[in-house]
């Protein structure tokens, strides 16, 4: 009987198995140590910048992904929003989720005047260029000096559109259980519920006593040197970062109150000389000033330092700052289309009147 053609391959393909599976070599042996392979050492590194975790508060049509800038050995963390819309393709802010979402403090408050004069004067020409319109604001009145002494709690980081640091809002307990409220610029890394004290008017009689009647310096600089005090130039230890520099002894604040602004105290004078009335101070352009000893400043950096890192996006969002368009001169009007022609013959400038 003739077997079909798949039987046949069948029986061909077992036959391949078995001579396949028999080792041709049965003389020799190999042997082949296999030996676990060494665990790698584990390196732990740790950050030197954290990741900020994502918050609930962002809203839906903000990306997860967060733009990294660095400059001057700094990382700016920047919040970017998916391009449903071409003005917010380009948009870059700062992450500032722990702002106040209400209104200000009503009664630290006055309207600002001549905002809608769009940058002219009395006679109506413009002396300062790109300014008009804009939102309505109204004037924060933040204490400068902080004269005041005791402890005062923090009860909120607001918005200020007047200036490009953010601002603090501070209580301190008063007569009949009232609070008294005042506006200062906040550092960098303060938050809702820190205590904070200006010592300008002295050291407290409680210090002293917590370090045993006598006033030991270190143990001074660390109880007092801390983020968000004021304290006069002459307590604050020598490179200690400071924003809200005063100048004179009966003045206010008048260096570093911009955003992410600081100075670095680099040395005091020595006692019995000319220079002992000052502190030097390096300023984050270079400059070295000398200010007075019992001049204002506040530890720590001023605070939103990524603003200088920001994109607006669209020209509108800069109309509402109310910043105008800047025009380049060659793209202006000459202006010459009424140039009067002046003759070089003396006769010209004559004009003959004959008298009936």
């Amino acid at each position: 009987m003739i077997q079909t053609r798949p039987f046949l391959r069948s029986i061909w393909q077992s036959s391949q198995r078995r001579t396949t599976l028999r080792n041709p070599r049965l003389y020799s042996t190999v042997t082949i140590e296999v030996t676990s392979p060494s665990q790698p050492p584990t390196i732990t590194l740790t950050p030197k910048y954290p990741p900020t975790p994502p918050t609930a508060s962002a809203s839906n049509s903000e990306t997860a992904r967060r733009v990294a800038l660095k400059k001057g050995g700094a990382a700016a963390i920047l919040r970017t929003y998916t391009p449903r819309t071409p003005g917010i393709r380009h948009l870059r802010r700062p992450v500032n989720d722990h702002l106040w979402k209400g209104r200000p403090y009503y009664p630290l408050t006055v309207p600002k005047k001549g905002h809608g004069k769009g940058g002219r004067n009395n006679t109506g020409h413009v002396t300062v260029r790109h300014r008009g319109g804009g939102h309505k604001r109204r004037i924060r009145l933040l204490d400068f000096k902080r004269m005041d002494a005791g402890p005062r709690l923090v009860e909120r980081i607001e918005y200020d559109p007047n200036r490009s640091a953010h601002i603090a809002l501070l209580s301190q307990e008063a007569d009949e259980g009232k609070k008294a409220f005042s506006y200062v610029i906040a550092a960098e890394g303060m938050r809702a519920g820190d205590v904070v004290e200006s010592f300008r008017a002295g050291i407290p009689q409680r210090l002293i006593d917590e370090m045993g009647g006598v006033a030991d310096p270190g143990m001074l600089a660390a109880k007092t040197a801390i983020r968000g005090n004021c304290l006069p130039m002459h307590l604050v230890p020598v490179g200690t970062k400071v924003y809200c520099v005063g100048s004179a002894a009966d003045r206010g604040a008048v260096f570093c109150r911009s955003a992410g602004t600081y100075a670095t105290v680099i040395a005091k004078g020595e006692e019995g000389t000319k220079e002992e009335r000052t502190v030097v101070v390096r300023l984050q352009s270079g400059e070295v000033r000398r200010v007075s000893r019992n001049a204002c400043a506040t530890i720590g950096v001023s605070s939103n330092p990524h603003w200088h890192f920001r994109q607006l996006g669209k020209a509108g969002r800069a109309r509402w700052l109310g910043i105008r368009p800047t025009v380049r001169g060659v793209a202006m009007n000459a202006g010459m289309s009424y140039r009067l022609f002046v003759s070089s013959d003396p006769s010209d400038h004559f004009v003959s009147i004959e008298v009936y």
